[in-house]
């Protein structure tokens, strides 16, 4: 279950392509996908060791499979980590991270900007079973710094948030973890490998919607946690087995495919958004762009420092209103004004993708979440594709030109 080996010192670009288990027999140049439940073992004895041991070998689906190995070992790769662990989606990643680490009487740090899914989660799901919360301002790190407990197990951090793209220092936020005897879990989906590798900042783990840019085209989901080995195979992996979080074959096979092309696919969306985020930022209807290769992006310094000097694919912007009622409207009239763009809450994808984030990512939420969030009703997240540049421009203008 070993990758194949290769020399030292390769760029991720390399990496992207090349890290995967050995060939089979046959010699195949693209990886192969094994789609099947169970493995035929040559005797007893083997069948024994290998699922007392799953590192060893193949079994069943459930438990690892060839192709989704070369997804874990790729991806690992590319994050710098020892290992990796998948999972069927993004939050399932996060599900498996507190149950890996969690218990009743445990205490979780995590930003207020995060994914509504993931504000759900840590609060209310994992609040069930006895593990307590603490959300706080993305950006204040002694406001993190003052919610550390001596219970306190974990912090969770997006960098940048989704939508507004806020980000956190990785590597200050690593010193207030480790000094208070805790993990820093990064969520990395909106910049990748390909623009930021948060365990060499001081995180301890990475977490990943697969779904997201490392498939890039927005065919299937997937999801997986980066860590150190002995955390991945001995803390995550027995959950995976018997929780059965797996991720399918055939879509770990997708999303092996779809890495090869992640950095050449991040560096021209990157550019994209930043032309588009120009255009936003100029037009009298927008009232604020949040995205953090713009100069007027508060924390633009630590973006180009942090994130490989590019600002990432997503752009969230205000559209002007004097009221939540007018914020809304006019909101929905930009987004239903567009002939190119896809109405749609993914993102990732080749396809340039809008959608008002009140109603949708954080829709569930209630209004005193939101707004602490910093969600208002005129806010439309978008996610720039491969689109021509000024094609997607000319889309946005129909309905902003309106306002």
């Amino acid at each position: 279950m070993k990758a194949k080996t290769l020399p030292p010192g390769l760029h991720r670009d390399t990496l992207a392509v090349r890290t995967a288990l050995p060939a089979s027999q046959w010699g195949e140049n693209s990886e192969a996908l094994y789609l099947t439940s169970g493995f035929v073992q040559p005797d007893a004895e083997t069948s024994a060791r290998r699922f007392a041991n799953p590192q060893e070998g193949y079994t069943y689906g459930r438990t690892s499979n060839p192709t989704v190995s070369s997804f874990e070992q790729r991806l690992a790769a590319m994050e710098g980590t020892e290992a990796a662990i998948a999972t069927a989606t993004g939050m399932a990643a996060i599900l498996l991270l507190g149950m890996g680490l969690l218990k009743a009487g445990a205490h979780v740090i995590c930003s207020r900007s995060v994914f509504g899914s993931t504000l759900n989660l840590f609060a209310k799901e994992f609040g069930k079973f006895g593990v307590a919360s603490t959300f706080v301002a993305q950006t204040d790190l002694q406001e993190w710094q003052a919610a550390v407990r001596p219970e306190t197990r974990l912090l969770f951090a997006e960098t940048p948030t989704n939508p507004l793209t806020d980000l956190c220092d990785i590597r200050a936020l690593a010193d207030v973890a480790h000094n208070a005897g805790a993990l820093l879990a990064v969520d990395n989906c909106f910049c990748s490998p390909a623009l930021q590798r948060p365990t060499e900042l001081g995180a301890d783990l990475v977490i990943h919607s697969g779904t997201k840019y490392l498939d890039g085209q927005g065919r299937v989901m997937a999801g997986a946690i980066c860590g150190p080995e002995k955390m991945i195979a001995d803390v995550f992996a027995p959950i995976v087995r018997t929780a059965g979080m797996t991720l399918a074959p055939f879509n770990a096979w997708v999303v092996l495919k779809g890495l090869e092309t992640l950095g050449i696919r991040m560096r021209a969306q990157c550019a994209n958004a930043l032309a588009i985020a120009h255009f936003l930022e100029s037009h009298p209807a927008v009232t604020r762009v949040y995205y953090p290769g713009l100069e007027s992006h508060p924390q633009h310094a630590l973006a180009m420092k942090q994130q490989s000097g590019l600002g990432g694919a997503v752009v969230s912007f205000d559209v002007r209103g004097s009221d939540p009622d007018t914020l809304r409207r006019h909101a929905f009239k930009v987004i239903d004004s567009v002939e190119v763009i896809s109405i749609a809450t993914n993102l990732g994808d080749t396809k340039s993708i809008i959608s008002h984030s009140a109603t949708t990512s954080h829709g569930r939420l209630s209004e005193q979440q939101r707004q602490a969030a910093g969600i208002g009703q005129g806010l439309i997240r978008l996610a720039v594709g491969l689109e021509h540049g000024d094609d997607i421009k000319a889309d946005l203008a129909r309905g902003l030109d309106k306002l």
